[in-house]
């Protein structure tokens, strides 16, 4: 079977992705995509003539709440129990999580 993608297009994915490929990683890769995509390209031309469109496999739908305002913590309250209260200026602080 001819492939669909070529040795450029696996290597622009692997560019995004942040991969480093082998070259054996990458025949790999361009046969499984490949695979892939011949699959997809076979669903897409399925004949679906007469069958329901479903939005999920279940019919049940989730049982939802009303939607009611409720009393909250107090601002005090929710502060207690941060780990580094402003209490002056009604915030806590967090770890850095980003360089």
């Amino acid at each position: 079977m001819p492939s669909i993608l070529t040795k450029e297009d696996v290597d622009r994915v692997a560019e995004l992705a942040r991969l480093e490929l082998t070259e054996s990683e990458r025949e790999m890769f361009i046969r499984q995509l490949t695979d892939i995509l011949v699959y997809a390209q076979q669903v897409c031309e399925l004949d679906t003539t007469g069958v329901v469109p479903t939005t999920h496999v279940l019919t049940h739908q989730g049982t939802l709440r009303p939607d009611e305002t409720r009393p909250s913590l107090s601002r005090k309250d929710a502060l207690a129990s941060a780990p580094d209260p402003d209490t002056e200026k009604g915030f806590f602080k967090v770890p850095k999580v980003i360089k």
